[in-house]
């Protein structure tokens, strides 16, 4: 199909971007890689009167590796996978970059677009879900960070205003000896997640001392499983304990139902994929 009219302007800096996203609140898209928004006006799904093109943004780009680790919105999946700094220091990273899509896709979408699009079955919202990212989102009214589980409110949606702008993920720099996992089922045909699952995790011999759990694919938004975090952590990670934990991290869950991949299905994925992740994260060394 052909998408409906529209203007196009090509934002030279941050700032401009935002103006005219204030200046059009209903009527304006951002673009940047364009994976999810070029099909979604193709068919007639969305329908702007702005496209604002923010892909030359300098300010959006690059990765920093410190103490604390700050990736631009506009850094590609291919950029991800390949920081070696960055593969040293959240090996998490490049795990999910190199499971995601084809290198036509990682070599133009971006980690921001994939963030504030909020779709369910992202990988990256389970990655920074488990890292306890902070996501910088910037405003007419300036700068303002929140917690990466707090970002994602329901299918397709997030906590952006209609005149914000993703602009960064900060990570804190894993302490030494956290261990990382990310494990995913594919959708056959979009290679989407079915049910992902993210995991960070220290211990202390076989036991638990710091968790942290995302899924997505399984709900309507990406979600943390802290219940389950919370009960491992103190524990010992043996097949008890891991098995309760699967269990609470799949209750009161309302889990997606597709043709594919009905509710009662997710929700053994979600089972199944945090067990193993767990199992495999006991008996690998730290990374």
């Amino acid at each position: 199909m052909i998408p409906a009219a529209f203007d196009y302007v090509r934002a030279d800096s941050l700032s401009q971007a935002i103006a005219l996203l204030a200046a059009n609140p209903d009527g304006a898209k951002l673009v940047a890689g364009g994976h999810t928004l070029i099909p979604t006006l193709k068919l007639r799904l969305a329908s702007p009167a702005l496209l604002i093109d923010i892909s030359r943004i300098a300010q959006l780009k690059g990765i920093e590796v410190g103490e604390q680790i700050k990736i631009g919105a506009l850094t590609t999946h291919a950029e991800l996978l390949a920081s070696e700094p960055l593969r040293h220091a959240v090996p998490l990273f490049h795990h999910a970059a190199d499971l995601i899509s084809d290198p036509q896709v990682r070599n133009r979408g971006t980690i921001g677009g994939s963030l504030a699009n909020a779709d369910p079955a992202a990988d990256w919202p389970a990655i920074v879900i488990a890292l306890d990212a902070t996501i910088e989102i910037a405003g007419p009214d300036g700068v303002r960070l929140l917690a990466a589980k707090d970002f994602f409110v329901d299918i397709m949606t997030s906590a952006l205003g209609t005149d914000e702008i993703l602009t960064a993920i900060h990570v804190a720099r894993p302490l030494p000896g956290t261990r990382f996992v990310y494990r995913k089922i594919r959708h056959p045909a979009s290679g989407y997640a079915v049910v992902g699952v993210a995991v960070a995790m220290r211990m202390s011999g076989n036991g638990v001392t710091e968790i942290t759990i995302g899924v997505t694919g399984a709900a309507g938004f990406p979600f943390p499983a802290e219940a389950a975090a919370e009960f491992l952590t103190g524990k010992p990670l043996s097949a008890e304990n891991i098995d309760a934990a699967v269990r609470i991290a799949s209750e009161n869950i309302d889990h997606q139902s597709d043709p594919y991949a009905p509710a009662a299905y997710r929700r053994q994925l979600v089972k199944t994929e945090i067990g193993r992740a767990l199992s495999e994260l006991r008996d690998r060394p730290s990374s």
